[in-house]
């Protein structure tokens, strides 16, 4: 892979990867992995191209790298319900 092209094809990937071409249209089709279908008929067969920024996303995303810590969430509030915004059903 060259690091000057900014779309990488699915061969790319696999031989890179070491795997088979159809674990990547596999991520492709499920949504793992987003890619741009460059065909011109698309009723057709999918010419997949895939961004370098989607990949380095994937890459990082099931990377075994530990990733950082989200913000804490804020607790809200509860608020009581008050005794005549209660409707009783069952009496």
């Amino acid at each position: 892979m060259t690091a000057d092209r900014p779309y990488l094809t699915v061969p790319e990937l696999a031989e890179s990867l070491g795997c088979d071409q159809m674990k990547i249209l596999r991520w492709l089709h499920t949504g793992q992995l987003a890619g741009v279908n460059i065909a011109e008929n698309s009723s057709g067969r999918p010419r997949w191209r895939i961004p370098r920024e989607s990949w380095e996303r994937f890459q990082a995303a099931r990377s075994n790298q530990q990733a950082p810590a989200p913000a804490p969430r804020l607790q809200r509030r509860r608020r009581r319900m008050r005794g005549e915004a209660v409707i009783e059903f069952y009496k």
